[in-house]
């Protein structure tokens, strides 16, 4: 195969492949539809013109039957008036008339027949165009339902591609919502253990030793306290000196 018979044939593959797109099927079956009805129509024209021609013949071999009679009636006449020549000229008219009677019979037996035949023709024409018809119909009706399914497939698709993308999107954006609020408690921890600075706070390191001070202050104050409350402590007298529980109860 040559070149040229190779782009030939890929170039009528790919016309076909278009040409299979752009087909709706709905256009050819109304295209085909109509194309047997103008079929039948030429079929029922022929039967009309058959007709109409049959028509014609019998008119005409009516005229010459009132012909023959004419002669007839003729003929009688000149034998009466013993005009013998007269006569056979009449016969001899009327035989020839017949045989042209004859000629017509024949053509208008032979139109019967072939009326007879369109008529069964358009019969059956008529019967195959209706089934045709009926089927057409249903056939373009289920492919305008599978066209609407596949449309509706088609936007459920979109739709579900779409949904997926909105769920990654939604999923990252969780994702980086919990690693924000776990980096928020982190340095929240990191803040109050002191690690970090607290730019916002105002307070420098002198503020954060003296408070760590008065921190430890406090709780020495509590534990002493404790400790004097459950006997075990001792507490600072007026004088500055240090005596027990124990004491403190003989003197009250």
């Amino acid at each position: 195969m040559g070149l040229f018979a190779r782009m030939e044939m890929v170039f009528k593959s790919k016309m076909n492949r278009i040409l299979n797109r752009m087909e709706d099927p709905r256009e050819t079956l109304d295209y085909s539809y109509e194309r047997q009805l103008e079929l039948l129509q030429n079929v029922k024209r022929g039967v009309a013109e058959v007709a109409s021609s049959k028509k014609r013949l019998q008119l005409q071999r009516a005229k010459l039957v009132q012909s023959i009679d004419k002669l007839e009636s003729q003929a009688k006449d000149a034998i009466s008036a013993n005009r013998e020549d007269l006569a056979r000229l009449a016969l001899e008219r009327k035989a020839a008339l017949q045989q042209q009677i004859e000629g017509i019979d024949r053509e208008i037996g032979e139109l019967d027949q072939q009326q007879e035949k369109l008529v069964e023709s358009e019969k059956r024409l008529s019967t195959k165009v209706e089934i045709f018809r009926t089927r057409k119909e249903s056939i373009k009706a289920q492919y305008s339902a599978a066209e609407a399914q596949v449309k509706i497939n088609e936007s459920v698709t979109g739709i579900s591609e779409e949904m997926a993308d909105v769920g990654l999107a939604l999923e990252r954006a969780e994702n980086k919502t919990e690693g924000m609020k776990a980096r928020a408690e982190a340095i929240d921890e990191l803040m109050e253990a002191g690690t970090l600075e607290d730019l916002t706070g105002g307070r420098d390191e002198i503020d954060r030793e003296l408070a760590k001070i008065s921190t430890q202050t406090n709780v020495e104050s509590e534990l002493a306290r404790l400790k004097a409350e459950a006997g075990k402590g001792s507490v600072k007298t007026e004088t500055g000196k240090e005596s027990t529980g124990a004491e403190e109860r003989k003197e009250v």
